[in-house]
C-alpha cells in the first residue's frame, strides 16, 4: 500500500514514536498522508476505528478524506472512525457531555445571524458596523480562549470595557436560550476539559490517536483542545504549511507551529518538498516570493513535470481593460489549446473585483461559477421562513422561536423572552413548551402573555395542517398572516423589499412544486419538506461533478483548489498587498497570500494589474504590487508596461496571430 508514496511520505505514514508535524508544500500530496495514515494505524497497528479521529477545516475536505479512505480499505468495517472539522468533533463532545456543563442534550447551534439579533437586542441598535464590529470582536476573545471577566481585567479602552459587558450578557443570554454559537463548539469542550480532568480522562482512552490537516489555520482555542486530546503522549501527527497560513484576520496563529516545538521537546519534523501539480517555472516564481518572509522552517519546492510555460505579467490601462483582456485571452487559449471551461480560474484579493469579470464572461456566454459569495439559504428572508418551518416540524427549537416569535415583530419583546427564557432554563424545557405553563403565565400575565400565547397558538395550528393540506397552500396563508410582505417594504429600501420578496416567492414556489411530488404522484407535506430543507442548506453546494465554468474565486477560497490555468488580477500595491495589511504591518500574511495564488496554478500564469482604477467615483493612478519585482526575471514575460521590450511583444502578438491563422485552417479544411 506504501509503494505508492514518496521516501518522505512513507516515513511520515510510518512514523509512531510520538508527535510528528509534517510541513507539506502546496501540492505535496498532505491529503495522501493522512488518509494513508489512517488506512496503516488500522490496517498494521492494531488501532480501532473509533481510536482515531481526523480532523480538518471544512466539510468538502472532510468527505474527501472519508471517501478516500473508503476506497483505501475496503471491505474493512470502519464503523466509529472521526474524520470531521473541529467543529464537528466540538459538537459530538458536548452532545455527549452536555449535562456536565449544564446544557441540555438537544441546545441549539446558532448561525451568524441569531447571534446578530441576539447582539442588536442587548445593544438596542440597528448600527450593522457597529454590531459586525462587537461579534468579530467577541469571535476573537472566543477564539483566544478568553472569558467576559479575564478580557475586563485587561481592557483599557473605553470601547474595550464596553465589548467586554456585551460579551458577558451575550454568553448569559446564550445560556438562557440553551445555544451555543460557532465559536463555543471549541471554546466550550476546552473548558469542559480543564475543569473535568476526568471527562478529559474517558475522551483521551477514546481517541487514542489524531491526525489535525492545515494545522497552520489553527487559533488558539483548536491548539489546546488538540494539546488536551492528546495529552502528555502526543499521539498525533499535525499536517500544515507555514507558507499558506492566510487567516490570521480569522484568528488562526502560525505561532502555533513554533509552540508545538516548545510543547513537545520530541517533536519530529518531516518536509514534503516534491510537488505533483505545477511546473518548476510556477515553482521558482512561488518559492523566490515566499523566501522574503522569514521563516520557521525552511523548504522548497521542486517538481517533475517539466519547465513549463514563461509566466506573463500583463499591465493593463483601467480595471475594465483588464476584464476584457483577461476574457479574451482565456478564450484565445482555450481555443487554440482544445481545453474546457472548468481549466481555468480567475482568482482574486477581494470579493468587489469578480463583478467586472462577471460582466465580461456573461457578454461573452462563457459559464462561470463564483465561490465566496452569499448562498440562497443563507439570505436573511429565507431564514426567516425556515425559522418558522423549523418551529412546525420541532417546537422545541430556541432559536427558530426566538426568531419566528420576532420576525416581523408581535409584541414579544426582550424582556418577554428573558423570563421565558430563565423559566425554561430552570425548569429544563424548550420556550415553546414553557408559555403553556401555568406557573410562568401567573407570572408574566396580561397583554405581555396575550402576545405570546396567540404566536404559539397559531404554530399549533400550522403544525395541524401540515400533515394535512398541501405546503404550498399553507406557506401562503402564513406569509400573509404575518403579513412578511408588508414587513419587508416597512424594513427595507424599495429596491430591496422587492428583491426579497422576490426571493421569498421563488422559495415558496419552489417548496409547493416539490410538496405536489416529481410526477411520481407521491406529495410530501411540510414536514417531510422541512426535514429536506435542513439537509439542503447544510449540504448545499454538494452537487456531484462540478460544473464546466470557469471558477471566479477570492484567494483564501481558492486555497487547496487546483486548476490548469491561473489568472491572478489586480495584483497592484493596495489590493495585494492590501491596504490596511501595509499600514498595520501585516506584509507576510499578504505575501503567503501571493504564494497560495501562484501555487494554484499547474500549467500557466498569467498576472495583471491596471495602471488606473476607478475608487469610489474618483480615478485613482495604480503600482504594480512589490510582489511582481520579486518574481525571477528569467521566468516572466511582461506586457503592456514600460519594462517590456515593445519588439519582443509586437514579435509575440505576431507569431499568436500566426498560430491561431493556421489552427483556423486546420479547423475549416
Amino acid at each position: 500500500m506504501l509503494n505508492t508514496l514518496n521516501a518522505p511520505q512513507r516515513e511520515a505514514v510510518k512514523y509512531l514514536d510520538g508527535p510528528l508535524l509534517v510541513l507539506a508544500g502546496a501540492g505535496s500530496g498532505k491529503t495522501r498522508v493522512i488518509t494513508q495514515k489512517i488506512a496503516y494505524l488500522i490496517q498494521e497497528c492494531g488501532f480501532a476505528p473509533r481510536e482515531i479521529a481526523a480532523i480538518t477545516f471544512t466539510n468538502k475536505a472532510a468527505r474527501e478524506m472519508q471517501e478516500r479512505v473508503s476506497q483505501l480499505l475496503v471491505g474493512v468495517n470502519t464503523k466509529g472512525l472521526t474524520i470531521s472539522t473541529f467543529h464537528s468533533l466540538g459538537m459530538q463532545i458536548l452532545r455527549q457531555e452536555a449535562e456536565v456543563l449544564g446544557y441540555k442534550k438537544q441546545f441549539s447551534i446558532l448561525d451568524s445571524s441569531d447571534s446578530f439579533k441576539i447582539l442588536s437586542d442587548i445593544l438596542a441598535t440597528t448600527d450593522k458596523q457597529l454590531l459586525r464590529k462587537t461579534q468579530w470582536q467577541i469571535s476573537s476573545w472566543k477564539n483566544a480562549f478568553l472569558t467576559p471577566d479575564q478580557v475586563k481585567v485587561t481592557a483599557d479602552e473605553e470601547l474595550t470595557v464596553a465589548a467586554a459587558k456585551v460579551y458577558q450578557i451575550y454568553q448569559q443570554t446564550l445560556k438562557a436560550y440553551q445555544a451555543v454559537d460557532f465559536d463555543d463548539l471549541i471554546k466550550l469542550p476546552v473548558e469542559l476539559f480543564e475543569q473535568h480532568p476526568e471527562v478529559l480522562n474517558k475522551w483521551q482512552h477514546k481517541l487514542k490517536y489524531l491526525l489535525i490537516d492545515e494545522y497552520q489555520d489553527t487559533n488558539t482555542c483548536q491548539y489546546k483542545l488538540v494539546k488536551l486530546l492528546t495529552g502528555v503522549e502526543g499521539n498525533f501527527t499535525a499536517v500544515g504549511d507555514d507558507d499558506q497560513a492566510i487567516y490570521g484576520w480569522r484568528g488562526a496563529d502560525v505561532e502555533n507551529l513554533r509552540q508545538l516545538t516548545q510543547d513537545f521537546t520530541r517533536l519530529k519534523v518531516i518536509k514534503l518538498e516534491q510537488n505533483y501539480r505545477s511546473t518548476v517555472r510556477i515553482l521558482r516564481a512561488a518559492n523566490q516570493v515566499i523566501s522574503n518572509n522569514p521563516k520557521l522552517f525552511e523548504k522548497k519546492l521542486w517538481s517533475e513535470l517539466g519547465t513549463g510555460d514563461l509566466i506573463q505579467v500583463s499591465a493593463a490601462r483601467d480595471d475594465e481593460h483588464e476584464a476584457e483582456s483577461v476574457v479574451m485571452k482565456l478564450m484565445a487559449h482555450k481555443f487554440e489549446n482544445r481545453t474546457i471551461y472548468a481549466d481555468y480560474a480567475i482568482l482574486y484579493r477581494g470579493n468587489h473585483q469578480a463583478r467586472i469579470f462577471e460582466q465580461h464572461l456573461r457578454n461573452h456566454k462563457i459559464p462561470y461559477t463564483i465561490s465566496g459569495g452569499q448562498s440562497f439559504f443563507d439570505k436573511a428572508e429565507i431564514k426567516d421562513l425556515v425559522s418558522y418551518l423549523r418551529l412546525i416540524a420541532n417546537e422545541d427549537d430556541d432559536p427558530a422561536f426566538i426568531r419566528a416569535a420576532t420576525t416581523p415583530k408581535k409584541g414579544i419583546g426582550n424582556t418577554t423572552l428573558e423570563r421565558l427564557g430563565e423559566y425554561a432554563s430552570l425548569h429544563k424545557m424548550s420556550l415553546f413548551a414553557a408559555a403553556f405553563e401555568g406557573e410562568f403565565q401567573r407570572q408574566l400575565g396580561g397583554r405581555q402573555l396575550d402576545d405570546l400565547l396567540t404566536f404559539c397558538q397559531y404554530i399549533n395550528k400550522l403544525q395541524d395542517r401540515a400533515t394535512k393540506d398541501p405546503a404550498g397552500e399553507v406557506l401562503n396563508d402564513m406569509l400573509t398572516a404575518i403579513q412578511y410582505e408588508a414587513f419587508l417594504y416597512d424594513s427595507e429600501e424599495p429596491r430591496s423589499a422587492e428583491a426579497k420578496w422576490k426571493n421569498v416567492l421563488d422559495f415558496v414556489g419552489w417548496l409547493t412544486k416539490k410538496g405536489e411530488g416529481n410526477g411520481d404522484g407521491e406529495t410530501r407535506d411540510l414536514l417531510n419538506l422541512t426535514q429536506m430543507v435542513a439537509l439542503m442548506s447544510m449540504l448545499e453546494g454538494r452537487e456531484d461533478g462540478e460544473p464546466d465554468a470557469v471558477k471566479l474565486s477570492t484567494l483564501h477560497a481558492a486555497k487547496g483548489l487546483e486548476f490548469g490555468h491561473v489568472f491572478l488580477i489586480g495584483v497592484e500595491e493596495g489590493i495585494l498587498p492590501h491596504r490596511e495589511s501595509v499600514d498595520n504591518d501585516k506584509i507576510e500574511e499578504e505575501r503567503r497570500l501571493m504564494y497560495v495564488g501562484i501555487t494554484r496554478a499547474q500549467k500557466s500564469l498569467n498576472i495583471s494589474w491596471c495602471k488606473k482604477r476607478k475608487r469610489a467615483g474618483e480615478t485613482e493612478i495604480c503600482e504594480p504590487s512589490r510582489f511582481i519585482e520579486e518574481l525571477p526575471a528569467d521566468d516572466i514575460r511582461h506586457f503592456g508596461n514600460p519594462s517590456a521590450d515593445p519588439a519582443a511583444s509586437k514579435e509575440h502578438g505576431k507569431e499568436r496571430m500566426a498560430q491561431i491563422r493556421a489552427m483556423l485552417g486546420q479547423s475549416t479544411n
